[in-house]
């Protein structure tokens, strides 16, 4: 049976392993937390006179630097002169130069959102008329590419680690005390230890690529890690290295001086204070994401704070509870056994975390959604679901568990019994033995030694005999199996979680749309005109391997004004094609107006879309398509189209 147990171990880490890349390798650019709102001059409209300023409205407060906002001309060069500024609320305003020229004028824009998200993004206005050149290449994605990646891995790392670390000790404290001296237990949550910390020194030093340039070569610049250290979530990472290392005193109480202790009054003494501390510096370490993240901002941040350090607590105890089990389960020793009360008391345990965990996920929800269609048209929305499902198929596996505890409490009496009697016979053969020996020191020391040699390999013999009727328990190998399914539903569930701490909030992400959709029908110099979809298909070949496809535009409802632009990459086999890059212009050649840069967000495989593409005026437009296959191959291909 021992052999078994290194290769299901085995299996559950590549299954971490495997989740964990794919959801990585799947997942786009960390979304923007802070959306924009609003501007002024709005996107895409043509202004008669030079504006003095360019202002941005977020959906909540950002950090910017001298950089964050930037204006160029169309040749490329900057315009704006100083550093932005905060008139008030979540408008932020750079000035301009004077006299500026006609032509169509860049904004791009570079922030980090109050959650700690890095938002960036552009768009282009024109002074006069629209000119021949725009510039282009700017406002890409932050918190992408490889520092983007390595980020969310360490995120995930850093999740796993506490829950580990947390929840192990707890399961050790509040339903197995002996677990303290098992090693498989002690590994287990100082590994969750070395892992939180090692991940809070990979994000802090990750941190400042990650919200600035994006370079894998900045991540050791020491100016950029002292402008992080003096940010909030800077500060929320100091505070978490301070805190662990109260951590690390605390292991090492529990697994030395606590393990050492016998006299029931002391160890009851300490168990206490243990418990005392190990909760405080717990909440202190929950603590150091609920100030920085989600719940720092947005709705009610004094109630939302509280409630995710009591949701993260809640997730520690039962998912890292169950790792502890597991591991107890499958690798403690045949003479300290994980035994069907400490089962049965993790089995309350995790009963009252679900229960947290369902009161305080459902406030999260509302709060971080606000209506029930933002379930279905918000990425945040969809990925909810897909974790509701996975808790509650995680319930599910545990009731199946439960049910296995109750066998195996129902047979613990009978084995108790069973023991108390071999005791019994054992101490009479003592007595026996005792009895029939000859008196005389050299004999009784001969004696001696030898019952002692017989008493160890007796105590052997019944470890092993012991360890044979657990492993061939069912009620036993039921519980093992349905506590390894858990923990692999867990792996998933984590992954899940850590992907959605990185997508904007649903109802953030409705807000804008909202904010954008009714400054597009403001800023409309046209009235809307009733008008169809529009849809059109353009074959490519880029030159290079594999550089053949079809690229299909949809407009809605192609009218002037605003519009919902979607466009799909398909290959010659009508399957998706997963390009690095495309872009799409619009050109009105009639009146002299464009090229107008849209640069659409990469939703799914194949699949961009972007929303409030402005159409300033109706007539014949060459819509051109730009789709790059490689880092050196791209085409762009146009057709033209009546819109409005």
């Amino acid at each position: 049976m021992t052999r078994t147990i290194a290769p299901r171990l085995r299996t559950l880490v590549l299954l971490l392993l495997t989740v964990t890349g794919a959801l990585l390798a799947g997942a786009a650019p960390a979304s923007a937390h802070a959306a924009l709102t609003g501007s002024d001059p709005a996107q895409g409209v043509v202004v008669d006179k030079a504006p003095t300023q360019v202002s941005l409205t977020f959906s909540e407060k950002v950090a910017m630097n001298d950089d964050s906002l930037q204006v160029l001309d169309p040749k490329g060069k900057n315009v704006e002169t100083g550093a932005p500024v905060n008139p008030g609320g979540t408008t932020y305003a750079v000035k301009l130069k004077g006299n500026l020229p006609k032509g169509t004028y860049t904004v791009a824009y570079q922030v980090v959102s109050e959650d700690s998200h890095p938002v960036s993004g552009a768009y282009t206005f024109s002074i006069g008329a629209p000119s021949q050149t725009v510039v282009s290449g700017v406002g890409t994605a932050a918190g992408g590419g490889v520092v983007g990646a390595l980020y969310a891995v360490g995120r995930y790392v850093s999740y796993a680690g506490f829950i580990v670390l947390a929840g192990g000790a707890a399961f050790v404290l509040a339903c197995w005390q002996r677990g303290s001296g098992v090693r498989a237990v002690q590994r287990l949550v100082v590994g969750g230890w070395l892992a939180l910390t090692a991940a809070t020194l990979w994000l802090l030093l990750l941190r400042g690529s990650y919200t600035s340039s994006g370079k894998f070569g900045d991540v050791f610049d020491l100016n950029l890690l002292g402008q992080v250290l003096q940010t909030k979530t800077g500060a929320a990472l100091v505070s978490r290295l301070l805190l662990l290392a109260a951590a690390a005193l605390f292991i090492a109480v529990l697994f030395g001086a606590y393990n050492r202790r016998e006299e029931p009054a002391e160890k009851r003494d300490l168990t206490f204070g243990l418990a005392v501390g190990g909760v405080v510096v717990a909440a202190g370490l929950a603590a150091s994401w609920a100030m920085a993240e989600h719940a720092s901002t947005g709705l009610q941040p004094g109630i939302a704070m509280p409630v995710d350090v009591l949701h993260l607590l809640a997730v520690a105890a039962w998912l890292g509870g169950l790792t502890a089990l597991l591991v107890a389960l499958y690798r403690a020793p045949a003479e300290t056994p994980v035994d069907s009360a400490a089962v049965h008391r993790f089995s309350r345990l995790a009963f009252g975390s679900v229960v947290v965990l369902v009161a305080t996920g459902t406030y999260q929800s509302w709060r971080q959604l606000g209506s029930w269609s933002a379930f279905t048209e918000t990425r945040y929305g969809q990925l909810l679901l897909v974790k509701i499902a996975l808790v509650a198929l995680l319930v599910g596996i545990a009731w199946i568990s439960r049910g296995w505890t109750g066998r195996l409490l129902e047979t613990a009496g009978a084995r108790t019994a069973e023991k108390a009697r071999r005791e019994k016979e054992r101490e009479k053969e003592q007595v026996g033995s005792a009895a029939g020996k000859p008196a005389g020191r050299k004999s009784a020391s001969g004696d001696d030694a030898r019952a002692a040699q017989l008493a160890r390999q007796r105590a052997a013999m019944d470890a092993a005999r012991q360890k044979r009727l657990r492993d061939a328990d069912p009620n036993r190998f039921g519980l093992r199996r349905s506590v390894l399914a858990e923990a692999g539903v867990a792996v998933v569930l984590l992954a899940v979680t850590t992907w959605l701490t990185q997508t904007e909030p649903g109802r953030t992400e409705l807000d804008a749309k909202a904010s954008t959709s009714s400054s597009s029908s403001s800023s409309s110099s046209s009235p809307a005109n009733s008008s169809g979809a529009l849809t059109l298909d353009m074959p490519f070949d880029t030159g290079g391997t594999d550089g053949k496809g079809l690229v299909r535009i949809d407009l809605d409802p192609a009218r002037v004004g605003g519009n919902e632009m979607h466009v799909y990459v398909q290959r010659p086999n009508g399957r998706a094609f997963d390009v690095p890059e495309v872009k799409v212009a619009f050109t009105l050649e009639a009146k002299k107006l464009g090229p107008l840069p849209v640069t659409p967000d990469h939703v799914t495989t194949g699949h961009w879309s972007a929303s409030g593409v402005q159409i300033p005026m109706a007539g014949d437009w060459e819509i051109a398509v730009t789709v790059r296959t490689s880092d050196i191959d791209q085409v762009t291909v146009s057709k033209n189209a009546q819109i409005g």
